[in-house]
């Protein structure tokens, strides 16, 4: 089953942030991965608990799933993926 990718605005931010060869990696991880099998991901826990995450090497991919869509939310630095912005 192949899902539809849609970006919140924020990840767009989230990108600029990296360097350009790490935005490609795990854009094309988003497109192989997470389009395809996004549903085997684990889901996370808490107060965060309709989410799902993917581990891209030191990055994660925060998103949820709603029908056949997917919706990314966040692409941020492992350390600070569940903190909370100050």
């Amino acid at each position: 089953m192949g899902f539809n990718i849609t970006f919140k605005k924020s990840v767009f931010k989230d990108l600029k942030r990296l360097s350009k060869s790490e935005a490609k990696i795990i854009l094309d991880k988003i497109d192989t991965e997470i389009s395809k099998k996004a549903d085997i991901h684990p889901q996370l826990r808490g107060r965060f608990k309709s989410l799902r995450k993917f581990r891209v090497g030191n990055y994660r991919v925060i998103y949820t799933i709603f029908d056949n869509n997917i919706l990314i939310l966040r692409i941020v630095h492992r350390k600070d993926a569940y903190k909370d912005k100050k």
